[in-house]
């Protein structure tokens, strides 16, 4: 009886081991996704995804061609309000994380400092500010009559028949208006992003995850922020194209904006890029992307997309999608085609990606403020601090 259970029990080892090792990639990613904000850890793991998941590759366009430096000189203010408080400039950047900050006004670049480890040319994680890139490859589909706005996501991919992103439109991916339930808490262990992220980690595909949402509003009525209405995009891009959204990026961004570094998607098991928030890029190509915002789509003697495109992206153009209409949005800021529109000045916008990544566009001033973040105390208030961020950028603004 004992040699049996001995055998019994070492057979159940046997198998756990087989398990562990089998699985033992996932384990690690999963591992990696729960620690990836930890204080000791955060400024290592957004300069390094590569060394976490698994990227495709963007390389440094045949024709680089850097942003050229001002000849005037540029100090930051040494203070400004933030939350009705007066707050010292270098203390805010340093309490913040700063790992890099760009400053760039007619086209001339005007302040760049790096901390934290981030040097020139090193990729960091862009988060959420890789939804703009989507929504300017949408663009390009559309000014070349490939894709229409009203188009419904089912018609495309058909997969979605019946899914919570059943009758949703394109448009309403781009306003985040599609009306599907969840929860972009990062704080919250148990919230739909963090299940995302640990499915992702564990190997499901960011489509069949997508397919598991469900729908508790009506598309185009409410402004509530979905990052998989991104991932739909961009499964929408690969179905019309053909072509992955490395291969685009490459093609109808890289080479014609003549950015200067290489960049990364982070990949699912099937290859599909993290579009919701996987780019890795410098400093002074994220800039860029303002850059481009800013001049009505023209940048590098080359009209990327059309100025239609860049107008109907930064226009609210439903009552859901204007600023501070708490009834009708989860957001007191305004929101275009994967844009953030500030309460004010009107002509302000910026992409932003948590933990504090942001490009701040000031479009009556020429100006695009470029900043990179590993801010551990965003999950505690990440309102508040996106707020200060807000103010510490207009603060600079008013200077010119």
């Amino acid at each position: 009886m004992l040699r049996r259970v001995g055998i019994g029990f070492g057979l159940l080892l046997l198998v756990v081991a087989v398990l562990l090792i089998y699985n033992r990639d996932k384990l690690i990613r999963l591992n990696a996704v729960n620690h990836l904000f930890d204080k000791e850890n955060i400024i290592q793991n957004f300069q390094n995804m590569d060394a976490i998941f698994d990227v495709s590759q963007v390389n440094v366009p045949k024709e680089s061609v850097p942003i050229p430096k001002s000849s005037q000189s540029y100090h930051l203010p040494d203070s400004f309000i933030v939350n009705s408080r007066v707050s010292n400039v270098a203390d805010y950047l340093e309490v913040t994380a700063t790992e890099g900050l760009l400053i760039i006004q007619h086209d001339s670049i005007l302040y760049e400092s790096y901390h934290l480890d981030l040097e020139p040319g090193k990729l960091h994680i862009s988060w959420s500010m890789s939804k703009s890139f989507v929504s300017l490859l949408i663009g390009m589909l559309v000014d070349e009559g490939k894709l229409d706005l009203g188009t419904e996501v089912q018609e495309i991919l058909p997969q979605f028949t019946g899914s919570g992103y059943d009758g949703v439109t394109v448009k309403h991916l781009l306003n985040m208006s599609s009306g599907v339930q969840f929860n972009e808490d990062y704080g919250d262990f148990n919230s739909d992003i963090n299940r995302f992220g640990r499915a992702f980690a564990l190997g499901t595909s960011l489509e069949d995850f997508a397919l598991t949402l469900n729908n508790d509003k009506t598309p185009g009525t409410y402004n509530h922020y979905v990052s998989i209405d991104t991932q739909v995009l961009g499964l929408l891009i690969r179905k019309i194209t053909g072509q992955s959204i490395t291969q685009l990026t490459q093609e109808r961004i890289w080479e014609p904006m003549g950015m200067e570094c290489p960049a990364t998607w982070i990949i699912d098991n099937t290859g599909m890029e993290v579009v919701l928030g996987g780019m890795n890029a410098c400093l002074r190509d994220y800039a860029k992307l303002g850059l481009l915002y800013l001049n009505d789509g023209f940048y590098n003697g080359k009209q990327i997309v059309s100025k239609s495109w860049i107008d109907a992206s930064l226009t609210p153009d439903a009552p859901h999608l204007k600023p501070n209409t708490p009834e009708l949005s989860s957001s007191l800021y305004g929101y275009g085609y994967q844009w953030w529109l500030p309460q004010y000045p009107e002509n302000d916008f910026f992409a932003t990606g948590i933990y504090n990544q942001f490009v701040y566009v000031n479009k009556d001033k020429d100006l695009v403020i470029t900043k990179l973040s590993a801010d551990a105390r965003y999950r505690n208030d990440k309102v508040a601090i996106k707020a200060g961020h807000i103010d510490f950028f207009q603060a600079v603004a008013k200077e010119f």
